[in-house]
């Protein structure tokens, strides 16, 4: 008899077990630094340069995401200036994607919101 009831709770809790939910993968495994780098470079390009938000007026986008080195990246540069050096650089490599910002803007107090912003577009939200 005793053989039968412990049949009878292993059997239970192997199918309490087949019906449990799986634990979803984060939001950025599985993809690329171009997966990632493509939702910045919408987001950036609706909330900071189309929008005309006065922080980042007096600069223009140039997304670079075709890069053979596999860093995509977007650069913001000086509006209309000679100097083709970018202020801001925002790029993302490896698998899974490691996000980085850097350049003179990152020490301006614009930067807290550069990276807010470059977070919360790379975990998939499209607002402002």
């Amino acid at each position: 008899m005793r053989p039968a009831l412990s049949l009878l709770v292993l059997l239970s809790v192997a199918a309490l077990t087949a019906c449990q939910s799986k634990p979803s993968p984060s939001p950025t495994q599985g993809q690329s630094a171009l997966d990632i780098m493509e939702r910045v470079a919408v987001g950036a390009n609706n909330c900071w340069m189309k929008s005309g938000d006065p922080a980042f007026k007096a600069y223009s986008m140039a997304p670079e995401l075709n890069s053979f080195s596999g860093k995509p990246r977007i650069l913001l540069v000086r509006k209309g200036s000679r100097d083709i050096r970018p202020l801001l650089v925002v790029q993302a490599e490896g698998r899974p994607p490691r996000l980085d910002a850097f350049g003179p803007m990152m020490s301006e107090p614009v930067a807290a919101r550069i990276a807010a912003d470059v977070r919360r577009w790379s975990g998939g939200a499209k607002g402002c």
